[in-house]
Formats: C-alpha cells, structure tokens, sequence
C-alpha cells in the first residue's frame, strides 16, 4: 500500500486498497490499507518520510499515522490478498 501511496501522490481521483483476507497483513494487526494521492502529504505534514519507510519496510507507523489502515480482526478465512484500484 505504501508503494502504491508512492505512485499516486498528488494525483487526485485514484485510491488503491492492499488488503489480506485472513484479516492480517504479515505480522501486524491490520488487514492491510486504503491510500490514495493525498497520503504522502499527510505523512509528510506530520513529520514522516514516506521513501524511507518504503525502504526501511516499515509502513505501519506512516500508514498508521495518516488513518490509512484498514483493521478487520480475523475472518477465519485466508482465500488470498487482494489489491483494488478504483479510479473515478
């Protein structure tokens, strides 16, 4: 998601969602994000470097920062992670 934030910086109308359908992305308690093109500037206006955490794979304090992560709780189910652009 944070790669993705990358991408659409200032770019307006666009949002990407990186989700795990377990309800759990990797370690974290979070099922994944929903970022768009104001991310980065949210990130940036509280202080955060949203290439050095893209590089540092630490993107659960900046997405947590900007309310960008998605929290679900387990769904007793893993069909797959799913990744969804919607664009208007």
């Amino acid at each position: 998601a944070l790669a993705a934030a990358i991408a659409l910086d200032g770019r307006p109308r666009t949002l990407v969602a990186c989700l795990a359908s377990d309800g759990s992305d990797g370690p974290t308690d979070a099922a994944g994000a929903i970022v768009d093109g104001e991310s980065c500037s949210l990130a940036r206006a509280r202080g955060l470097r949203p290439a050095r955490a893209l590089i540092d794979h630490d993107a659960y304090p900046l997405l947590a920062a900007t309310g960008d992560l998605v929290f679900t709780g387990p769904t007793a189910t893993n069909i797959a992670d799913l990744a969804l652009v919607l664009a208007w």
